[in-house]
């Protein structure tokens, strides 16, 4: 199958377009993926095994090398699986493909072109023929004062790799120090927004943290205060309204202390005053209450998006106006688009990975259809459940809609369900072996905060540069003795 390039912006097969060339046919007709996380490296993948080389080319755009695996995140963060086994290597799971690393900072459908920002030199277009939009989403902060100096995120790997160094470091500094109040603030975590992403990454890091105390004799797990504050009046809204009462319960028995129905004020100088007049110090804040579409989408393209900032598709995950009018070419799902719930009318289908790979598929099968002149189908997937970690043997999980799990039961289907989900055996194997060796050898606890400055040591050790000054009288000293000395 040869599919005909539909719209002509390029000379050849290259990534990057050269400014001075003259417009010729494109020899292949090129599909560009923004975006190479859940829906861009599955849509990629899939479009790759439809659709020869000669065929079309497909490039995959992203500012990583890599693809993390979002749910495994919390478990990265407790060192139960190593950071480099919960993502997946672009240019090793990406087979047959182009990837290009830099930021997509322009999105000109109208002229179907994008603009990429590379780490190193100047920014650059790429023409295309079909887009596929898989931005994803990125963190939703808000103006709150000392947020952006004091708080870090829990989105990507290196964020749940700084929070665990973090929390240990803390430890250690804290395990020699005699001043309580500068111990009570090294030792109090608190963590905001109990959705999914922060209980679980709550619950990991403070499973792993009192595991840690055992190798501290000066300090108790008592002695570890861990706080989370949620604007809602509960926790795990993704759960029916009972598994997350239990799990509120059972986290409360573990000691973390829960704060609904609040929200932060300020966390300036790492004071924080919440909404319901309580105040405390702390020198760890992990920010994870909620995120929003890329914004690329609403502030540097010209796709149609809704008042939350995402694409605009059809239930076929073709982009559409406000119409339903389809836009040729372009394509979106994931957390960036609004993708309609057919089997829930007037909803919208949740931002997960369960519902981003299945997307992904449905993406390319539909675009592969439309290339060949057929008629795409609806995205309908009725999910599977939901599975939560909430610490070493401690979960909850809600399957098949009657099956409800809690506990060393949940614990297993959350790692089951996930370790089949994550891409390429390679990674399948070594988090298998990983979880193997923790649990004959035990967890290892050590911080490596260093990581995060290696150069940090180097600097301090490293003589400063003499003044021209000094290096003078230096000569004319040893002019000097030379001269006594004669």
């Amino acid at each position: 199958m040869v599919i005909m390039p539909q719209n002509v912006l390029s000379s050849d097969t290259s990534v990057q377009d050269a400014p001075a060339a003259a417009p010729r046919p494109r020899k292949v007709p090129r599909i560009v993926v923004l975006g190479g996380g859940s829906v861009g490296l599955y849509a990629a993948r899939r479009l790759r095994r439809k659709l020869g080389k000669q065929d079309a080319a497909i490039v995959v755009v992203d500012p990583r090398p890599y693809m993390t695996y979002a749910p495994f995140l919390p478990e990265a963060g407790a060192g139960s699986i190593d950071a480099r086994d919960v993502v997946a290597p672009h240019r090793k799971a990406l087979k047959g493909i182009d990837v290009l690393q830099g930021l997509v900072n322009h999105i000109d459908h109208a002229g179907h072109k994008i603009t990429i920002h590379p780490e190193e030199g100047p920014d650059y277009e790429v023409s295309y023929d079909q887009l596929v939009i898989g931005l994803g989403s990125v963190s939703r902060t808000l103006p709150i004062p000392g947020l952006a100096e004091n708080a870090i995120g829990f989105k990507n790997v290196e964020e749940a790799i700084a929070v665990r160094n973090h929390v240990l470091n803390r430890m250690d500094v804290a395990s020699s120090t005699w001043d309580a109040d500068a111990r009570r603030r090294m030792l109090t975590f608190t963590f905001v927004g109990g959705g999914f992403a922060g209980i679980e990454a709550l619950a990991e890091i403070e499973d792993m943290a009192r595991y840690a105390t055992r190798n501290y004799p000066t300090i108790d797990a008592e002695d570890l205060r861990f706080v989370m504050i949620e604007g809602s009046g509960r926790i795990l809204p993704e759960v029916s309204e009972p598994m997350g009462l239990w799990a509120l319960d059972e986290m409360k028995k573990r000691g973390i202390e829960f704060h609904l129905n609040t929200f932060l004020s300020s966390c300036v100088d790492g004071h924080v005053v919440t909404s319901t007049g309580v105040e405390f110090d702390t020198e760890t804040i992990v920010w994870t209450a909620g995120v929003k579409a890329n914004p690329v989408i609403k502030e540097e393209s010209d796709l149609p998006f809704d008042r939350m900032g995402r694409v605009i598709v059809k239930p076929t995950l073709q982009v559409a106006t406000e119409d339903g009018e389809v836009v040729p070419d372009a394509w979106a799902a994931g957390d960036c688009a609004a993708v309609p719930d057919v089997l829930n009318p007037g909803q919208f289908c949740p931002p997960n990975a369960q519902h981003a790979i299945r997307e992904a598929t449905k993406l390319a099968d539909n675009m592969v259809a439309v290339l060949k002149g057929e008629q795409p189908e609806d995205y309908a997937h009725k999910s599977v459940g939901v599975v939560a970690s909430l610490g070493l043997y401690k979960g909850v999980a809600e399957l098949f809609g009657f099956l409800k799990l809690r506990g060393p039961l949940a614990w297993l289907a959350h790692r089951g369900y996930h370790v089949m989900a994550m891409p390429t055996g390679n990674r399948k194997v070594r988090i298998l072996i990983g979880w193997v060796g923790q649990f004959l050898m035990g967890r290892e606890i050590v911080s490596l905060g260093s990581l995060h400055d290696p150069r940090d040591e180097f600097r301090k050790a490293s003589v400063p540069p003499k003044q021209p000054g000094e290096k003078v009288e230096q000569k004319a000293e040893s002019s000097a003795a030379r001269a006594e000395k004669g």
